[in-house]
């Protein structure tokens, strides 16, 4: 345990979800062959012009506004300059005096308390190309350059790897549910650094800043946190001092690694761009984009919590997006919503994991999904014959009435044939009928086990456990 108290900001890059580049035609896409997604204006040859892509800016303006930002309605575009191989025009064009959104924040809960993260800024850049290192090489991607990314920037208010885990998590979800940004941080579409300083007290200053940078995971985020702290504090105990500097979280070593040191906070030189001019934004435009907003995770638990549906399978549902928006789509229906939302959770989703598949690409139909709920809500299906023709379901595109008819396994719900098949189990088991009517409660158990037998699973179960009890009653 540490005895200094930490202060985190954190930096990410999102990649967005558009179908071509920033500044050009190009498409915008992952998993390509190399360099085949390229063009002029990328490559930053001379006498080419950029030409921002509309679709980047409504998604910027959609960022902010669940980000809680204010949106600044008039905006320039800025020129960063640095030479690095990664950077084809040896500057990056983005937003530095002028970001669309800022003063935002995202809400997190942090040991049941309601904590916000404030967002500082929100600017909206080109990405550079990616470098992949092979030994002594560096190899060059030029396919990402020119993809569109927003940078989203927390003020210095988060104070341990686990806020910085939940906040991230949070932001991860906003985005991906907006479809902003496929949020994958395994193909790089999402990018975290983390910038982590300790002091002795809130009333200090704040201590010398350490940037992590590009790492992989959100999980790997709280670890290279921690180690970052734990090594700063040894530092600090030890009397010494430490220039700023830029480190990785290396998760084989499970410790931050130092990658160069800062003399100078003033890392970049920025100007306005000269061949992108003013962006101005009208409210008519915003609320277009607000409009384009779907329901957002927290209001889909909140919503799925008020229809009855516990909270364990209110976040069990949201987790995955898929089956959330199929979940949405079934709400449309005056029905069973809570056998829906265990059916969806139970049988469907061990199917759709053992098939690595989603529930988008089988042949559950909505109009098959009701009649499955309507037919497990009146009991003419059991949970045992469910498992018996789940494969059909989610494969063939026959109705479930034609599926129950083919595996002959409906469910007998005529309460006379009932009646008769419970007699003949009560005449011939005396014995446990003198059980129960000393009080014993296993004898129900027993009869209700042959009574089920007897009817090879062909019965309502709470038509028969009813009707049971009527007749041992007589």
């Amino acid at each position: 345990m540490s005895n200094y108290i930490p202060t985190i900001g954190i930096e990410v890059h999102c990649e967005l979800k558009t179908n071509t580049k920033i500044f050009s035609n190009s498409k915008n896409g992952y998993g390509q062959m190399a360099n085949s997604l390229t063009n002029v204006v990328d490559l930053g040859y001379p006498g080419t012009l950029p030409t921002i892509n509309k679709e980047v800016i409504n998604l910027a303006i959609k960022a902010a506004l669940i980000l809680n930002c204010k949106i600044r309605t008039k905006m320039h575009f800025d020129r960063k300059n640095y030479f690095y191989p990664d950077n084809p025009k040896n500057y990056q064009i983005t937003q530095a005096e002028t970001p669309i959104g800022y003063d935002g924040y995202v809400e997190i809960e942090v040991n049941g308390q309601k904590k916000k993260i404030g967002i500082e800024e929100m600017h909206i850049e080109e990405d550079t190309c990616k470098s992949t290192h092979r030994g002594t090489k560096t190899l060059l991607d030029f396919n990402r350059a020119g993809v569109p990314l927003i940078e989203i920037v927390t003020k210095p208010c988060m104070e341990s790897g686990e806020e910085a885990k939940l906040y991230l998590e949070k932001l991860k979800e906003l985005l991906f549910y907006s479809d902003i940004s496929d949020c994958k941080m395994e193909e790089g579409s999402m990018r975290a650094d983390a910038n982590v300083s300790i002091r002795k007290n809130v009333k200090d200053a704040f201590g010398t800043k350490t940037e992590i940078k590009n790492i992989g995971s959100i999980s790997n985020v709280k670890l290279g946190i921690e180690k970052e702290i734990e090594r700063q504090s040894k530092l600090y105990d030890n009397g010494e001092t430490f220039l700023p500097q830029t480190r990785r979280f290396d998760d084989k070593l499970n410790d931050t690694v130092l990658m160069r040191v800062k003399e100078t906070g003033n890392d970049y030189r920025y100007f306005p761009e000269p061949d992108i001019p003013y962006i101005y934004l009208t409210e008519d435009q915003i609320e277009s984009v607000r409009k384009t907003i779907p329901m957002l995770p927290d209001e889909r638990r909140e919503k799925y919590q008020e229809l009855g549906i516990s909270e364990i399978n209110a976040k069990k549902l949201v987790q995955n997006r898929s089956l959330s928006d199929y979940f949405n789509e079934f709400l449309e229906q005056d029905m069973d919503f809570k056998t829906a939302s265990n059916l969806l959770l139970g049988d469907i989703s061990a199917y759709l994991n053992k098939n690595e598949t989603e529930i988008t690409k089988t042949n559950l139909s909505q109009e098959k999904f009701q009649e499955l709920v309507k037919n497990i809500s009146e009991g003419s299906l059991t949970s045992k014959n469910l498992k018996d023709i789940l494969d059909k379901v989610m494969e063939e595109e026959k109705s479930i009435a034609e599926i129950i008819d083919e595996v002959g396994i409906k469910n007998i719900t005529d309460d006379k044939k009932i009646a008769e098949m419970i007699q003949k189990i009560i005449s011939s088991n005396p014995e446990s009928v003198s059980d129960y009517k000393a009080g014993k409660d296993r004898a129900v158990k027993y009869l209700m086990g042959q009574v089920m037998k007897e009817s090879k699973g062909t019965l309502n179960p709470k038509m028969a456990m009813d009707i049971l009890i009527e007749e041992l009653n007589k």
